[in-house]
């Protein structure tokens, strides 16, 4: 039997894309990393959710096309610190917890967000 993959287990398209509408405005209201989206218009803001939810959708093993650059390109020059990685990966814990992932889904996620930190932290 072939093994499911991320994609799948997670629940698709609609349960990404719920994990990004949870994310982002947590994100956003942050007082320390909140600053990467200030000065940003609305449209700008839903274009990123959009990047963000086709990255990881297709990151995933789903059937979407990821068009945007690469993590290094995106994040060079944004001066995001160790600091600011922790109070993200404090977010994504907690968005996790509200969405009740099962732990080895849980645990992939994680691993597969870590494996991009040496693209995205300066």
């Amino acid at each position: 039997m072939t093994e499911k993959t991320l994609y799948a287990r997670l629940g698709g398209y609609d349960a990404i894309s719920a994990v990004a509408n949870d994310l982002l405005p947590r994100l956003m209201s942050d007082s320390q990393i909140g600053r990467f989206w200030k000065n940003r218009g609305e449209d700008g803001i839903n274009r990123e959710k959009q990047l963000l939810i086709d990255y990881l959708c297709s990151s995933a093993g789903g059937p979407l096309l990821y068009t945007g650059r690469d993590n290094k390109t995106s994040h060079k020059g944004m001066g995001i610190s160790e600091s600011d990685w922790e109070q993200f990966i404090v977010h994504l814990n907690a968005t996790l917890d509200n969405f009740q992932l099962p732990q080895q889904e849980r645990s992939d996620v994680i691993a597969f967000i870590e494996s991009t930190k040496a693209d995205i932290v300066e």
